[in-house]
């Protein structure tokens, strides 16, 4: 795929001499660079590959199952992607293209000031509670739908475990304490609306859009938390609703060097947040700011941590029980489901009803582990690209001694997954797989308890003073996945019957 010209200003995809931009040349470029980093042959193999858009599965499993032979091949692969995505783009300003090196150290004079909307509500912190399904689940009542999505595979014990730490522990959701970096700070099924009930200081990023900035400061204004929002310098100094909903945001991809300036005027440590999202290309654009930003950061302030919304359509390491859960859920199919199986199987050419097994990878370090293969085809080798970046800086960050926050989100009908008619359908139709979707606002209420859990907890596998016996198992941990890790088929290969299903109903709950 190429795109855009070298007129374009901000972060871009690196420009060929006729001033185009191949995305899958750059995808594939940075993929060969952390095969090459481990010795892997698979870098020739993926150099000639023709079929990229149909074939990038196969080389993401790949790369996952030889990061986990070593710890240091785990690393090695991480840092080698990293380094590469970072020498490959580039930053326009003025029509000319700068290294992102050169561009996050040279912001531009006029920049960002900080506007303040101190919430108006209780101070006292609200505890936690979780909307399911009509319902608003605390108490006795959460903790038994929390074993239940446990029983059920929907998420791994160590998730649900966390989230009973949380409700125990009500005093860590008091977070007048920290200052909390939201970057896409209006993300659909992000922690906003929660830090703005737990006193949380929350430094938003999100663009300059009155619609966007109306629903932030509506939410921070009934809270008792205090948010601080971007405005440009140049415009005059004024605080209140008003101002912030016309005047606040910052456009990540042409301002990261600005920003990160902003954010580095505000005192103390900061807990940073990459939670934005934009659709096909533009999300690995997003992703390179808000990493380019991170790192900024990280090298300013070493108390700087990190946190992450992991999708479940990805290829992740898992623990050695989950693969062989899912292998036995595939052999304990019913005489004559396996029979129908089969045959919509030939009829699809193998595309149906795949098996979700793996091979047990035997590690140098003397553990076993698996893998999941839970991408979609639909969501394209972009996607991909812009979530193995996030992993990686996960993995490197909490290896060189941050405190690193990265789990799995379940998926969740937000409007930027259900606009496309395929994968709403999908989702409508998933629990006939056994695959439980989310509403927003149950996942930001899980996700945002998980990411206080990750903070407070010194025992937290976010605590670098924690050891892991591969960096890996950072991802493994955490996770609720809806039930995909453990689905008996790979995901994507039974999305077009779940679709068929969906197409049917009008809920996906």
């Amino acid at each position: 795929m190429t795109t855009g010209t070298g007129s374009d200003s901000g972060i871009q995809f690196p420009s060929l001499p006729d001033g185009r931009r191949s995305t899958s040349d750059t995808a594939k470029s940075v993929f060969e660079a952390a095969f090459d980093a481990i010795g892997s042959d698979a870098s020739r193999e993926l150099r000639a590959e023709k079929k990229w858009r149909e074939r990038y599965p196969h080389y993401l499993r790949l790369l996952v199952e030889r990061s986990l032979e070593t710890p240091e091949n785990a690393l090695a692969v991480a840092r080698a992607g990293l380094d590469a995505t970072r020498r490959s783009f580039q930053f326009w300003r003025d029509g000319q293209p700068l290294t992102l090196d050169t561009a996050m150290a040279s912001p531009a004079k006029e920049g960002f000031r900080t506007a303040t909307l101190e919430g108006r509500g209780h101070s006292s912190t609200v505890s936690w509670e979780v909307p399911y399904r009509g319902q608003t689940l605390s108490g006795d009542a959460l903790l038994r739908q929390l074993d239940a999505w446990e029983r059920a595979g929907v998420m791994e014990p160590s998730h649900a475990e966390a989230l009973r730490l949380v409700q125990r522990n009500p005093s860590w959701l008091d977070l007048s304490d920290r200052t909390l970096v939201l970057l896409g700070a209006a993300s659909e099924a992000g922690p906003f609306p929660w830090l703005m009930r737990w006193r949380a200081n929350v430094a938003a990023v999100d663009l300059q859009r009155p619609r966007v900035w109306q629903r932030l400061v509506d939410l921070a204004s009934t809270g008792n938390g205090r948010l601080l929002a971007p405005v440009a310098s140049h415009i005059p100094a004024e605080e209140g609703p008003e101002h912030l909903r016309t005047q606040a945001g910052a456009d990540l991809l042409t301002q990261a060097p600005e920003i990160v300036a902003w954010l580095k005027s505000l005192p103390g440590d900061l807990d940073v947040a990459s939670l934005a999202y934009l659709d096909g290309e533009r999300h690995v654009r997003v992703t390179v700011a808000m990493d380019a930003i991170v790192t900024a950061l990280s090298e300013a302030r070493y108390g700087t941590s990190l946190a992450y919304m992991a999708t479940p359509t990805d290829v992740f390491a898992v623990p050695e029980d989950v693969t062989r859960a899912a292998a036995a859920r595939y052999d304990q199919r019913a005489v004559l489901g396996r029979a129908a199986q089969a045959t919509l199987r030939g009829v699809s050419g193998g595309a149906l009803y795949q098996p979700n097994a793996s091979r047990i990878i035997e590690s140098s370090n003397g553990q076993r582990y698996g893998t999941v293969d839970c991408l979609i085809l639909q969501q394209g080798p972009n996607y991909a690209l812009a979530k193995r970046l996030q992993q990686w800086r996960a993995i490197t960050a909490r290896a060189a001694g941050q405190r690193v926050s990265i789990n799995v989100a379940p998926s969740t009908a937000t409007h930027s997954v259900v606009k496309n008619p395929l994968l709403a359908a999908g989702f409508r139709g998933a629990r006939s797989f056994g695959v439980e979707i989310f509403e927003p606002a149950t996942t930001n209420a899980l996700m945002a308890a998980l990411w206080v859990h990750d903070l407070r907890n010194p025992d937290a596998l976010s605590n670098p003073k924690v050891a892991l016996r591969h960096p890996l198992e950072l991802i493994m941990q955490g996770a609720n996945h809806g039930g995909m890790w453990r689905l008996p088929y790979v995901p994507r290969s039974v999305l077009p019957l779940a679709a068929l299903a969906g197409f049917t109903r009008r809920s996906m709950y």
